[in-house]
């Protein structure tokens, strides 16, 4: 696991309002009211990173680039993306996807401090 790209991901994530990192499933995973909107998960000995995508957003993402994108096991066939993260990363694109990952998980309430 790549220190450098943890800490890249845990930077975004945690400047979400409420949002916290905690062990689990993946390692780490990043919560918003304890509700899991991005995990770093390893796939075939790979690194990957997993968030919720807007309806939609998955098929179109891995159908277009599945170089960067993958359907993760377990929570695929729920709309969750997969990002492989032994290749040029978009980090503007990765902040966008988590940040509409957090969008979908978290309170009302909490979004409004999004802007």
């Amino acid at each position: 696991m790549d220190e450098a790209l943890i800490e890249r991901l845990r930077t975004i994530c945690l400047a979400l309002p409420e949002a916290t990192e905690g062990g689990g499933v993946g390692n780490p995973t990043f919560r918003v009211r304890d509700k899991i909107f991005a995990m770093q998960h390893p796939v075939d000995g790979r690194m990957t990173v997993w968030c919720k995508a807007p309806a939609g957003a998955q098929q179109a993402l891995v159908g277009s680039d599945p170089e960067h994108f993958f359907v993760p096991p377990y929570v695929g066939h729920h709309g969750w993306i997969g990002l492989w993260f032994d290749v040029d990363l978009d980090w503007e694109l990765i902040s966008g996807l988590v940040t509409d990952s957090y969008r979908m998980t978290a309170p009302k309430r909490l979004l409004a401090r999004l802007g």
